[in-house]
């Protein structure tokens, strides 16, 4: 525990990690003064389930307020002050000062340790009419959005209830927030456009694994709007750099956000290359008495141990948590992070963790990956769904560097199976030894997870060699043949330009009909799994170049299509 008697500890911040510091700190030392300060008037609520609640998936406002400043004081004994902003710090002297935004009344505290989680601020970037669009990040923030969304739809303009065609939104940026607000005003009943700047929604998918994404969002009726950037908001539309407007009675930016260090900055503490506060493995700033959790911080990348900026709720929560303890006298370190995160995309579920094969080329780092579309769970079992993985290897090490996956169900414990392997160490080809929860149900014997580390062992052993979609055309300029083993009808639905077919289970018989053993070849089935069989009859008939496309057909023409 602490050496100093009655210690008073100061807290700039709630929500997630100021607020699990908070309780965990009374948890650990009951005769501490604990202050929490928070710029708005609500302290410990669901941000994560802010756009549904616009959505009106989650119904009730209260359900989103998980404590309140009374309950936070009755039960834990925290003197928590909404509406509250901490406007300065003295290091040397170890106050802050503390100014009511209701009364202007300031107050200056004398603190033994200070935790800063002020969170991150929304990007605006300067687009004429940028007033107007509104944001998410906090309860206030939920209201204004509510009010306008209410007040676009056609009962409050005056439309009798005949009239069904609900307001129009135009929504700023396609990251996490911009897709889920999308989705949530389709849900009211809005018609929608999505402006994205770059060529792709979720940047953490790489170009094959969001085409399914794109489509859903068109599915759903969505204008997705991509490689553009708008260049004003007008009262009533919004106009995009090709010079078209869209109609839009509700603009909301989520451009993404930034560490809000303006505190930090001004007590003189390190602001770290990526624009964060930086913190030691202690969550200390460079001050010893003040440390700093949460969005505001920068992370330590689990990879490259590198600075990194990760705003997700769940690391947040456990640096509150452990810079309590640290406070309290507990050994302790703050964890690397893996960005593992997932999001639902109308009716999909789309996540990532690690790096993505973009980042990594543009790393120049060697990698290798591997493509598999296997059903959610057995498919004789009834309401199998389909889904796309991506795993992403060293392939000197076998270490897992990454992992995405897109899917209708089944995709979130895949994604955290992969990412529970990497904190733990363990390698690609060890994630077929796994011994995961089985019954027709719920998954396969062998689960998509242990086929993914099938393959990545057969690839690390040789027995199998794979060439990624992006990488078919120059093969083929290079001289390879594509060999098509899917069946006739299959290939008639669809193929890879210049591919000749031969069904796998006719293979043996028709060899002759392929180039010379000296010849390099392609195969490929829809999903990779008929082309290894057919792969490996190839390598050991005598032909002595044999890959196979990996993720097949399927991941070809998705990467094709981005």
């Amino acid at each position: 525990m602490s050496e100093t008697p009655n210690p008073t500890y100061v807290i700039v911040g709630g929500v997630a990690g100021g607020m699990s510091a908070a309780t965990r700190l009374r948890r650990l030392d009951e005769s501490a003064r604990i202050i929490v300060v928070e710029r708005s008037g609500h302290v410990s609520f669901a941000n994560c389930g802010l756009p549904y609640h616009v959505g009106g998936v989650i119904e009730k406002r209260s359900a989103l307020l998980l404590q309140t400043p009374a309950s936070l004081g009755a039960r834990f004994g925290l003197d928590v002050r909404v509406h509250t902003e901490a406007t300065a710090i003295d290091a040397q002297a170890q106050t802050i000062t503390l100014r009511d935004l209701a009364t202007g009344v300031a107050e200056e505290i004398t603190y033994t340790a200070l935790v800063l989680s002020p969170g991150a601020r929304p990007v605006r970037p300067p687009i004429p009419g940028i007033e107007r669009a509104l944001s998410l990040r906090d309860i206030e923030d939920t209201d204004a959005l509510v009010e306008a969304v209410q007040a676009a739809l056609p009962q409050a303009r005056g439309f009798d209830d005949e009239r069904t065609e609900g307001g129009t939104a135009v929504v700023i940026g396609g990251g996490f927030i911009g897709v889920e607000m999308a989705e949530n005003l389709v849900h009211k009943g809005m018609q929608v456009a999505l402006v994205e700047a770059t060529p792709q929604v979720m940047a953490p998918l790489d170009p094959e694994m969001v085409a399914p994404v794109h489509s859903a969002i068109r599915r759903a009726g969505v204008d997705l709007r991509l490689s553009h950037a708008v260049t004003a908001i007008g009262e009533r539309e919004v106009t995009l750099d090709d010079g078209s407007t869209l109609p839009a009675d509700v603009v909301v930016a989520a451009i993404g956000v930034r560490p809000d260090t303006t505190l930090a900055q001004a007590a003189g503490l390190t602001i770290g290359e990526r624009g964060g506060i930086r913190v030691d493995e202690h969550l200390r700033t460079s001050d010893p008495h003040i440390y700093a959790v949460g969005d505001a911080v920068e992370k330590v990348d689990g990879l490259t141990h590198e600075a990194t900026l990760v705003p997700l709720a769940n690391t947040a929560n456990l640096q509150g948590r452990r810079v309590a303890d640290i406070i309290a006298g507990l050994p302790g370190t703050d964890r690397p992070v893996l960005g593992t995160a997932i999001v639902q995309v109308m009716d999909l579920q789309v996540a990532a963790t690690g790096w993505n094969e973009k980042r990594l080329r543009a790393a120049g780092r060697a990698y290798r990956a591997i493509h598999t579309h296997p059903a959610s769970h057995a498919t004789y079992y009834p309401g199998a769904d389909g889904m796309s993985l991506k795993l992403l290897l060293d392939p000197a090490t076998d270490a897992i560097l990454g992992a995405q996956g897109v899917g209708r169900s089944g995709v979130d414990k895949r994604i955290d199976v992969i990412a529970t392997a990497m904190t733990g160490g363990l390698r690609a080809s060890d994630l077929a030894e796994l011994e995961l929860a089985y019954a027709p149900p719920f998954s396969s014997a062998k689960d998509p997870v242990n086929m993914l580390g099938h393959i990545a062992d057969n690839l690390r052993s040789g027995i199998a060699h794979s060439i990624q979609w992006h990488e078919l055309a120059d093969a083929v300029a290079a001289g390879a043949t594509v060999l098509d083993v899917r069946t006739a009808a299959e290939f008639e639905r669809g193929a890879i330009p210049g591919a000749i077919n031969v069904c796998v289970d006719e293979l043996r018989d028709r060899l002759g009909e392929l180039p010379d053993q000296d010849s390099p070849i392609v195969v490929h089935c829809a999903v990779g799994l008929r082309a290894h069989v057919a792969a490996r009859i190839l390598a050991q008939r005598g032909w002595s170049d044999v890959r196979n496309l990996s993720g097949g057909y399927t991941t070809w023409r998705a990467g094709t299509a981005a």
